[in-house]
């Protein structure tokens, strides 16, 4: 799976960016906890992404970035500052918003102009940012439309210009491409990337499409009940997911309940190697595979290792994939993607195949998926 990512990590002192620790945050409403001991440095000039479910935190954690909720106990600094009791408008952030929170009343130009009248920039040199910013989203004829006379992902454009125009040091976005339809969303994505990579800004957005995250993302900070589980760059995220709820949540994937005894993992009997050792103890654990990792094997004995054998219950055409659900004795389904292929025979639902994969792709996490994990530097 290409990303971004998979270049070497954004970073390091860019200019005109500033990084971000944030120390044991704490935020309850009443006996929820919405923030439960946070932690998390972000660096300058990174583009990391807050992904987790609905009421996980997220939000939370971005508005007590921006200076909307503040938090019980913990620390927020932007490079050496503290800045957990100060003001929005004194942290020098831009933010772009679900619904993008454009002026309809004013025209484009006048929404981009609008956070440089605040800061008393002078007319002329208002004029010439935002024709730069026009220029920089590609509406360069667009300046006297009113919003109302813009597709979604133009507003989006406009939006997104006019958080950067005054060229804030820390760029804030929830859930900025929500509302669009997917074509247009996965657009977006390439073009949101595409302007912090110009641009520069330690970026820090929220979503709960963990497709988007790892698209758009130098590392991931996925959030659960409060809590980071895990943090680690797309490419690993993926490939060794801490906890069943991150192998879960991030990605397709089959997941088994296997037995471990003595430091050897089995399911249903057959035995399994992987390239990470399994947990010494017979703690509930389980086997996550990845549909895209595993083959339908013409012969293998089921006392093999890595290989499971069960019944064809349905195949799937997906476009530029077949995806074949086996159902195993025991009563549990795995995925095989595979690509489409002219020549492709498929197993008729109904017949007793086996599903092969390496020990490099067999992931063994244990079954508690709330236990806080330590993420990639």
């Amino acid at each position: 799976m290409a990303t971004p990512a998979d270049a070497p990590a954004a970073g390091g002192n860019r200019s005109g960016s500033l990084p971000i620790t944030i120390e044991r945050l704490v935020k309850s409403y009443g006996s929820f906890k919405a923030l439960d001991d946070v932690s998390l440095s972000i660096r300058s000039g990174e583009f990391i992404t807050l992904l987790g479910p609905s009421g996980s935190g997220k939000t939370t954690l971005l508005m007590v970035l921006a200076g909307f909720v503040r938090p019980q106990s913990g620390s927020v600094r932007f490079a050496d500052r503290e800045v957990v009791l100060l003001p929005p408008h004194k942290r020098d952030i831009g933010m772009v918003f679900q619904n993008y929170a454009l002026f309809p009343h004013m025209t484009v130009a006048g929404n981009l102009a609008y956070p440089l009248k605040l800061r008393n920039v002078p007319a002329r040199e208002i004029a010439g940012r935002v024709e730069r910013a026009l220029d920089l989203i590609q509406l360069s004829a667009f300046g006297e439309r009113r919003i109302d006379q813009l597709s979604g992902g133009q507003r989006q454009r406009v939006a997104l210009a006019r958080a950067v125009i005054f060229e804030p040091r820390i760029l804030l976005m929830d859930e900025p491409l929500s509302a669009l339809d997917k074509n247009l969303r996965e657009q977006m994505q390439l073009e949101v990337r595409r302007l912090h990579d110009r641009l520069g800004m330690t970026t820090v957005y929220v979503t709960h499409d963990q497709r988007e995250a790892l698209t758009m993302s130098d590392r991931i900070a996925v959030i659960n009940r409060g809590r980071v589980v895990q943090l680690d760059r797309p490419r690993e995220l993926y490939e060794r997911p801490a906890t069943h709820f991150v192998a879960s949540f991030i990605g397709e994937s089959s997941t088994l309940p296997i037995e471990v005894r003595d430091g050897r993992a089995s399911f249903a009997g057959a035995p399994l190697l992987s390239a990470a050792p399994a947990p010494a103890s017979s703690a509930s654990s389980f086997l996550v595979l990845r549909p895209e990792k595993l083959r339908l094997l013409a012969d293998a004995a089921p006392t093999e290792a890595n290989v499971i054998a069960g019944h064809v219950r349905q195949n799937v055409f997906q476009g530029d994939s077949i995806v074949t659900y086996v159902r195993t004795a025991s009563d549990h389904e795995i995925a095989i993607r595979r690509s489409l292929r002219t020549d492709e025979v498929l197993a008729e639902v109904g017949t007793a195949v086996r599903v092969g994969f390496s020990a490099e792709d067999a992931i063994i996490v244990p079954a508690d998926a709330d236990t806080p994990q330590t993420g990639r530097p």
